[in-house]
Protein backbone atom coordinates (compact mmCIF):
# COMPACT_ATOMS: atom_id res chain seq x y z
CA UNK A 1 0.00 0.00 0.00
CA UNK A 2 1.36 3.40 -1.05
CA UNK A 3 0.74 6.17 1.50
CA UNK A 4 0.96 9.94 1.12
CA UNK A 5 0.72 11.87 4.39
CA UNK A 6 -0.37 15.49 4.12
CA UNK A 7 -0.36 16.00 7.88
CA UNK A 8 2.69 15.78 10.19
CA UNK A 9 0.62 14.10 12.90
CA UNK A 10 -0.49 11.45 10.40
CA UNK A 11 3.15 10.79 9.54
CA UNK A 12 3.79 10.31 13.27
CA UNK A 13 0.94 7.80 13.34
CA UNK A 14 2.32 5.90 10.35
CA UNK A 15 5.67 5.73 12.16
CA UNK A 16 4.00 4.49 15.37
CA UNK A 17 2.42 1.72 13.31
CA UNK A 18 5.81 0.77 11.85
CA UNK A 19 4.77 1.59 8.28
CA UNK A 20 7.14 4.36 7.25
CA UNK A 21 8.48 2.08 4.52
CA UNK A 22 5.09 2.51 2.80
CA UNK A 23 5.29 6.32 2.80
CA UNK A 24 5.79 7.58 -0.73
CA UNK A 25 4.99 11.26 -0.12
CA UNK A 26 4.83 13.76 2.74
CA UNK A 27 4.56 17.44 3.60
CA UNK A 28 7.53 19.75 3.99
CA UNK A 29 6.79 19.82 7.74
CA UNK A 30 6.76 16.05 8.30
CA UNK A 31 10.00 15.58 10.23
CA UNK A 32 9.50 12.56 12.47
CA UNK A 33 11.19 10.17 12.67
CA UNK A 34 13.93 12.09 10.83
CA UNK A 35 15.88 9.06 9.65
CA UNK A 36 12.74 7.48 8.19
CA UNK A 37 11.18 10.46 6.41
CA UNK A 38 14.24 12.32 5.10
CA UNK A 39 14.22 10.50 1.77
CA UNK A 40 10.44 10.56 1.27
CA UNK A 41 9.40 12.97 -1.52
CA UNK A 42 7.84 16.27 -0.45
CA UNK A 43 4.61 17.31 -2.20
CA UNK A 44 3.74 20.53 -0.35
CA UNK A 45 5.22 23.96 0.22
CA UNK A 46 4.45 27.14 2.16
CA UNK A 47 3.65 30.61 0.87
CA UNK A 48 6.30 32.10 3.16
CA UNK A 49 9.22 31.10 5.38
CA UNK A 50 8.23 31.39 9.06
CA UNK A 51 11.81 32.01 10.21
CA UNK A 52 11.84 35.24 8.21
CA UNK A 53 8.77 36.67 9.97
CA UNK A 54 7.73 37.67 13.47
CA UNK A 55 4.82 35.98 15.23
CA UNK A 56 2.59 38.96 14.44
CA UNK A 57 3.60 38.89 10.76
CA UNK A 58 2.88 35.16 10.58
CA UNK A 59 -0.50 35.67 12.23
CA UNK A 60 -1.38 38.42 9.75
CA UNK A 61 -0.22 36.27 6.84
CA UNK A 62 -2.46 33.35 7.76
CA UNK A 63 -5.54 35.45 8.41
CA UNK A 64 -5.09 36.89 11.89
CA UNK A 65 -7.78 36.19 14.45
CA UNK A 66 -9.95 34.58 11.81
CA UNK A 67 -7.49 31.67 11.89
CA UNK A 68 -8.13 30.93 8.22
CA UNK A 69 -5.08 29.91 6.25
CA UNK A 70 -6.73 28.16 3.32
CA UNK A 71 -4.13 29.41 0.83
CA UNK A 72 -1.19 29.09 3.21
CA UNK A 73 0.09 25.81 1.74
CA UNK A 74 0.65 24.72 -1.83
CA UNK A 75 0.11 21.18 -3.04
CA UNK A 76 2.09 19.86 -6.00
CA UNK A 77 -0.69 17.96 -7.74
CA UNK A 78 1.62 16.68 -10.49
CA UNK A 79 3.99 15.22 -7.91
CA UNK A 80 1.05 13.72 -6.03
CA UNK A 81 -0.24 12.06 -9.20
CA UNK A 82 3.18 10.65 -10.03
CA UNK A 83 3.35 8.91 -6.65
CA UNK A 84 0.17 6.88 -7.39
CA UNK A 85 -0.99 6.75 -3.74
CA UNK A 86 -3.48 4.20 -2.53
CA UNK A 87 -4.15 6.28 0.58
CA UNK A 88 -3.88 10.00 1.30
CA UNK A 89 -3.96 11.06 4.95
CA UNK A 90 -5.10 14.63 5.61
CA UNK A 91 -7.17 16.73 8.04
CA UNK A 92 -10.06 19.17 8.21
CA UNK A 93 -9.38 20.58 11.67
CA UNK A 94 -7.19 23.62 10.97
CA UNK A 95 -6.17 25.17 7.65
CA UNK A 96 -3.24 26.86 9.35
CA UNK A 97 -1.75 23.51 10.37
CA UNK A 98 -1.75 21.66 7.05
CA UNK A 99 -3.13 21.58 3.52
CA UNK A 100 -6.91 21.97 3.66
CA UNK A 101 -9.14 18.95 3.16
CA UNK A 102 -10.96 20.75 0.36
CA UNK A 103 -7.72 21.32 -1.54
CA UNK A 104 -6.67 17.69 -1.08
CA UNK A 105 -10.07 16.38 -2.20
CA UNK A 106 -9.95 18.46 -5.38
CA UNK A 107 -6.47 17.16 -6.16
CA UNK A 108 -7.40 13.51 -5.56
CA UNK A 109 -10.45 13.81 -7.83
CA UNK A 110 -8.06 14.62 -10.66
CA UNK A 111 -6.07 11.43 -10.15
CA UNK A 112 -6.72 8.56 -12.51
CA UNK A 113 -6.67 6.09 -9.64
CA UNK A 114 -8.76 4.54 -6.87
CA UNK A 115 -7.25 6.60 -4.05
CA UNK A 116 -8.74 6.66 -0.54
CA UNK A 117 -8.66 9.95 1.39
CA UNK A 118 -8.83 9.78 5.18
CA UNK A 119 -9.38 13.02 7.10
CA UNK A 120 -8.29 13.06 10.74
CA UNK A 121 -10.04 15.57 13.03
CA UNK A 122 -9.14 14.82 16.66
CA UNK A 123 -9.98 17.36 19.37
CA UNK A 124 -9.28 15.42 22.58
CA UNK A 125 -6.66 12.96 23.80
CA UNK A 126 -9.05 10.06 23.28
CA UNK A 127 -9.64 11.26 19.73
CA UNK A 128 -5.89 11.41 19.12
CA UNK A 129 -5.35 7.84 20.31
CA UNK A 130 -8.41 6.58 18.43
CA UNK A 131 -6.95 8.01 15.21
CA UNK A 132 -4.22 5.40 15.57
CA UNK A 133 -6.81 2.64 15.18
CA UNK A 134 -8.69 4.49 12.41
CA UNK A 135 -5.50 4.73 10.36
CA UNK A 136 -4.42 1.23 11.32
CA UNK A 137 -7.69 -0.28 10.11
CA UNK A 138 -7.42 1.48 6.76
CA UNK A 139 -3.84 0.29 6.38
CA UNK A 140 -4.65 -3.29 7.34
CA UNK A 141 -2.99 -3.37 10.78
CA UNK A 142 -5.92 -2.78 13.12
CA UNK A 143 -4.85 -5.29 15.80
CA UNK A 144 -1.36 -3.81 15.97
CA UNK A 145 -2.86 -0.31 16.14
CA UNK A 146 -5.10 -1.35 19.04
CA UNK A 147 -2.07 -2.68 20.93
CA UNK A 148 -0.19 0.56 20.34
CA UNK A 149 -3.18 2.59 21.49
CA UNK A 150 -3.42 0.50 24.65
CA UNK A 151 0.28 1.02 25.35
CA UNK A 152 -0.07 4.78 24.97
CA UNK A 153 -3.08 4.83 27.28
CA UNK A 154 -1.10 2.89 29.90
CA UNK A 155 1.58 5.58 29.74
CA UNK A 156 -1.02 8.30 30.29
CA UNK A 157 -2.50 6.37 33.20
CA UNK A 158 0.96 6.06 34.75
CA UNK A 159 1.39 9.84 34.52
CA UNK A 160 -1.94 10.30 36.28
CA UNK A 161 -1.02 7.81 39.04
CA UNK A 162 2.35 9.43 39.69
CA UNK A 163 0.82 12.89 40.05
CA UNK A 164 -2.34 11.88 41.94
CA UNK A 165 -2.89 13.47 45.33
CA UNK A 166 -0.40 16.29 44.79
CA UNK A 167 -1.24 19.97 44.93
CA UNK A 168 -2.34 20.98 41.46
CA UNK A 169 -0.61 24.13 40.15
CA UNK A 170 -2.71 26.49 38.04
CA UNK A 171 -1.36 26.42 34.50
CA UNK A 172 -1.67 28.71 31.49
CA UNK A 173 -0.47 27.21 28.19
CA UNK A 174 0.27 29.70 25.41
CA UNK A 175 0.02 28.45 21.82
CA UNK A 176 0.89 31.73 20.10
CA UNK A 177 2.75 34.85 21.23
CA UNK A 178 1.33 37.70 19.14
CA UNK A 179 -1.60 37.79 19.49
CA UNK A 180 -1.66 35.75 22.66
CA UNK A 181 -3.53 32.51 22.12
CA UNK A 182 -4.31 29.82 24.71
CA UNK A 183 -3.66 26.17 23.86
CA UNK A 184 -6.91 24.22 23.59
CA UNK A 185 -7.97 20.89 22.09
CA UNK A 186 -5.98 18.13 23.87
CA UNK A 187 -3.48 20.37 25.74
CA UNK A 188 -5.74 21.01 28.77
CA UNK A 189 -6.02 17.22 29.16
CA UNK A 190 -2.25 16.84 28.96
CA UNK A 191 -1.99 19.34 31.81
CA UNK A 192 -4.65 17.54 33.84
CA UNK A 193 -2.99 14.13 33.42
CA UNK A 194 0.29 15.72 34.54
CA UNK A 195 -1.28 16.97 37.76
CA UNK A 196 -2.07 20.56 36.84
CA UNK A 197 -5.18 22.70 36.62
CA UNK A 198 -5.53 24.14 33.09
CA UNK A 199 -6.68 27.75 32.84
CA UNK A 200 -8.22 29.82 30.02
CA UNK A 201 -9.05 26.84 27.77
CA UNK A 202 -11.23 23.74 28.09
CA UNK A 203 -10.58 20.22 26.76
CA UNK A 204 -11.51 19.91 23.10
CA UNK A 205 -11.91 23.66 22.69
CA UNK A 206 -10.87 25.40 19.47
CA UNK A 207 -9.66 28.58 21.15
CA UNK A 208 -9.59 32.27 20.24
CA UNK A 209 -7.04 34.99 21.04
CA UNK A 210 -6.93 36.11 24.66
CA UNK A 211 -5.97 39.37 26.29
CA UNK A 212 -2.91 39.83 28.46
CA UNK A 213 -5.29 41.07 31.15
CA UNK A 214 -6.92 37.62 31.19
CA UNK A 215 -3.55 36.00 31.83
CA UNK A 216 -2.66 38.46 34.60
CA UNK A 217 -6.00 37.99 36.30
CA UNK A 218 -5.66 34.19 36.12
CA UNK A 219 -2.44 34.46 38.18
CA UNK A 220 -0.99 31.15 36.93
CA UNK A 221 1.49 29.21 39.05
CA UNK A 222 3.02 27.85 35.85
CA UNK A 223 3.20 29.23 32.32
CA UNK A 224 3.87 26.88 29.40
CA UNK A 225 5.02 28.53 26.18
CA UNK A 226 4.54 26.18 23.22
CA UNK A 227 3.83 28.16 20.03
CA UNK A 228 2.40 26.17 17.16
CA UNK A 229 5.21 25.11 14.83
CA UNK A 230 8.03 26.65 16.92
CA UNK A 231 10.80 24.59 18.52
CA UNK A 232 12.18 26.15 21.74
CA UNK A 233 15.05 28.02 20.11
CA UNK A 234 12.65 29.76 17.70
CA UNK A 235 10.33 30.73 20.55
CA UNK A 236 13.19 32.18 22.59
CA UNK A 237 13.99 34.60 19.79
CA UNK A 238 10.75 36.40 20.61
CA UNK A 239 10.73 36.01 24.39
CA UNK A 240 10.37 39.79 24.80
CA UNK A 241 6.81 39.50 23.51
CA UNK A 242 6.10 38.03 26.95
CA UNK A 243 8.80 39.38 29.21
CA UNK A 244 8.10 42.93 28.04
CA UNK A 245 4.41 42.85 28.93
CA UNK A 246 3.25 45.07 31.82
CA UNK A 247 3.12 43.13 35.05
CA UNK A 248 5.04 40.15 33.66
CA UNK A 249 7.43 40.08 36.62
CA UNK A 250 4.50 40.01 39.07
CA UNK A 251 3.00 36.75 37.79
CA UNK A 252 3.34 33.96 40.39
CA UNK A 253 4.86 31.72 37.71
CA UNK A 254 7.54 34.29 36.94
CA UNK A 255 8.33 35.04 40.58
CA UNK A 256 8.94 31.34 41.26
CA UNK A 257 10.76 30.61 37.98
CA UNK A 258 8.10 28.30 36.62
CA UNK A 259 7.85 29.52 33.03
CA UNK A 260 8.79 26.85 30.53
CA UNK A 261 9.46 26.99 26.80
CA UNK A 262 8.48 23.66 25.24
CA UNK A 263 8.82 21.91 21.91
CA UNK A 264 5.30 22.57 20.66
CA UNK A 265 5.48 20.77 17.29
CA UNK A 266 6.89 17.59 18.80
CA UNK A 267 4.64 17.12 21.84
CA UNK A 268 1.74 19.57 21.98
CA UNK A 269 0.62 21.11 18.67
CA UNK A 270 0.32 17.95 16.58
CA UNK A 271 -2.40 15.40 17.39
CA UNK A 272 -0.17 12.37 17.09
CA UNK A 273 1.17 9.69 19.46
CA UNK A 274 3.88 11.98 20.87
CA UNK A 275 1.29 13.97 22.83
CA UNK A 276 1.69 11.19 25.41
CA UNK A 277 5.34 12.15 25.76
CA UNK A 278 4.12 15.72 26.21
CA UNK A 279 2.14 14.68 29.28
CA UNK A 280 5.22 12.88 30.64
CA UNK A 281 7.30 16.02 30.14
CA UNK A 282 4.71 18.11 31.99
CA UNK A 283 4.64 15.68 34.92
CA UNK A 284 8.34 16.28 35.48
CA UNK A 285 8.04 20.06 35.06
CA UNK A 286 5.00 20.39 37.34
CA UNK A 287 5.90 17.84 40.03
CA UNK A 288 9.44 16.59 39.47
CA UNK A 289 8.24 13.03 38.83
CA UNK A 290 9.70 10.82 36.13
CA UNK A 291 7.00 9.11 34.09
CA UNK A 292 9.40 8.33 31.26
CA UNK A 293 12.84 9.41 30.12
CA UNK A 294 14.30 12.49 31.80
CA UNK A 295 13.26 15.75 30.14
CA UNK A 296 15.96 17.19 27.89
CA UNK A 297 16.74 20.81 27.03
CA UNK A 298 15.44 20.11 23.54
CA UNK A 299 12.04 19.29 25.03
CA UNK A 300 11.75 22.04 27.64
CA UNK A 301 13.84 24.87 28.99
CA UNK A 302 13.15 27.68 31.46
CA UNK A 303 12.37 31.20 30.28
CA UNK A 304 14.15 33.58 32.61
CA UNK A 305 13.73 36.89 30.78
CA UNK A 306 16.11 39.27 29.10
CA UNK A 307 19.29 38.01 30.75
CA UNK A 308 19.05 34.34 29.78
Amino acid sequence: MRIVSLLPAATDIVAELGLTDRLVGRTHECDWPPEAVAAVPVVTGAEFTPDDLTSREISDAVGGAAHSGSSLYTLDTDALASLRPDVVLTQDLCDVCAVSYEKVSRAVRLLDADTRVLSLEPRTLDDVLDCLVTVGELLGVREHAERQRAALRRRLERVARLTAGRARPRVVAIEWLDPLWPAGHWVPEQITYAGGEPLLAAPGEHTQPMTWTAVREARPDVVLVLPCGFPPERTLRERELLTGLPGWAELPAVRTGRVWVLDGPAYFNRPGPRVVRGAEVLAQLLHGVRAGAAVTSGEARPLRGFGE
